[in-house]
């Protein structure tokens, strides 16, 4: 909104008690991250420039994800549950440094739009000094309804104190505001407690503001993006409305979703052009794929880096730390951690590659594992470019094997192979002649002298 400061106040106190959980409410995570910090990053893209976070007691928690997601964020702590003006009030050092313009938000309303939250601060602009978003449910009842003069908003009605015709109106409130930054302060500290629960309530600004000639507006929001979140189904009604956006994004950026139903986005996932997602895909936290990336059915991704040309799958589960350059292979029950993966290297079958990294051009048998941990401590594998590592082979780090060498099949290695050598580490066969059928006969006979 051009050099308009922009305070946000953002109310994560609920403790969400129908979660049925141990954790905060605010602290469930829709699409890979939690709805604190789903809120937190829509008022960044909305222009914040100071942030603060309203939390419960004992909350650190709470305080640590808000510092993690925006580290100049203050928190301040709500001792007592008041009602929503009071839980604003507690912000009142940001308030006092003074902003053009105030947004109040809930934290666990995860699914609102930076885009959304430019048209509540918009009429503040203009000279309103109250701006409230509104939405029309399919069913109004519970909610506050919001009186209108035309253009004006009049009132905030609580359905409780609602007259036939005011519960008759369709638009209701979605408890988010914005405040003209000058008018802010002394408009919360005038809301008073004479209601049934004697809590101060927010809704009360818009009856205060237009008392001091300060317009009030009103601004209609998709019912979607008002959502809040208080339950486990409404956390699954939430996430479901996330994919969709996300699985939308997607294909609007150019990559092709076979099944798009199926797919399952990190809010966080990036996807280049041309990239092909088969059915019953998942994408974890931190991924990052290039242009003309085949993922096939079935696989699991998460904190990995896929650059252009990569084929994945199907199965596949590329873990943390996993780094694919261009060109690599990587196929059905294969699983990568903290694995950096060269250019056209292939592991393409039943293998495990974990703390490794793999050159240019290698070829990783099927049954091939990196053997990383020793119930202790973790190790690394080298795999030089271009080697060869035969079928069942166990690879027991800290070990590296040279450019261009060659592991035999079944092997466990266990010293460093040189470059362009072969390691063979296995027991010779032996075979005897006739031993199978002399094994059989003499168990039969034993058989039939006990069931005699």
């Amino acid at each position: 909104m051009g050099d308009r400061s922009l305070l946000v106040v953002v109310l994560a106190a609920g403790e969400g008690t129908r979660m049925a959980s141990k954790r905060p409410k605010v602290l469930h995570q829709v699409a890979g991250r939690t709805m604190l910090h789903h809120v937190l990053a829509a008022t960044a893209q909305a222009g914040a420039t100071a942030t603060a976070v309203v939390i419960g007691p004992n909350r650190d928690d709470v305080a640590a994800e808000a510092h993690r997601v925006s580290p100049d964020a203050q928190v301040f702590v709500q001792n007592e549950r008041l009602g929503t003006a009071h839980a604003v009030l507690a912000a009142r050092r940001a308030l006092e440094a003074g902003a053009d313009d105030v947004l109040v938000l809930y934290a666990d309303t995860p699914l609102v739009t930076p885009a959304t939250l430019e048209r509540l601060r918009a009429p503040l602009a203009a000279g309103a000094g109250v701006a409230v978003l509104g939405f029309r449910p399919a069913d109004p009842a519970g909610y506050g309804r919001l009186v209108t003069d035309g253009e004006a908003l009049v009132a905030i009605c609580e359905e409780k104190d609602a007259s036939a015709a005011e519960r008759a109106i369709g638009f209701c409130n979605a408890g988010l505001m914005a405040l003209a930054g000058k008018d802010a302060l002394a408009l919360l500290e005038r809301i008073g407690n004479a209601n049934a629960k004697s809590e101060y309530y927010l809704t009360d600004a818009v009856v205060l503001a237009r008392a001091a000639g300060l317009p009030a507006v009103a601004i209609e929001a998709d019912v979607e993006e008002v959502a809040g979140v208080n339950s486990r189904l409404q956390l699954a009604e939430a996430e479901a409305i996330m994919q969709a956006r996300l699985r939308r994004a997607a294909m609007a950026g150019g990559a092709t979703l076979v099944a798009p139903e199926t797919v399952f986005f990190c809010a966080d996932t990036v996807l280049g052009r041309d990239v092909l997602v088969a059915p019953n895909v998942v994408f974890g936290p931190g991924v990052r794929v290039g242009d003309d990336v085949v993922i096939h059915a079935f696989c699991h991704l998460e904190g990995a880096v896929l650059e252009p040309g990569v084929t994945i799958g199907p199965y596949a589960r590329l873990r943390p730390g996993t780094w694919l350059e261009s060109g690599v292979r990587i196929g059905n029950f294969v699983e990568t951690k903290a694995a950096h993966i060269e250019s056209g290297a292939k592991v393409n079958h039943l293998s495990y590659v974990g703390d490794a990294h793999v050159g240019a051009g290698a070829n990783l048998g099927a049954g091939t594992i990196t053997c990383n941990y020793d119930g202790f401590s973790k190790f690394r594998t080298e795999i030089g470019a271009g080697a060869f590592i035969g079928v069942n082979a166990a690879l027991v780090a800290p070990v590296s094997i040279g450019k261009g060498a060659f592991v035999g099949t079944g092997a466990v290695i266990t010293e460093d192979v040189p470059d362009d050598a072969l390691a063979l580490a296995r027991s010779r066969q032996v075979v005897k002649e006739g031993w199978a059928k002399a094994f059989r006969e003499r168990r039969a006979k034993e058989k039939d002298k006990s069931d005699t």
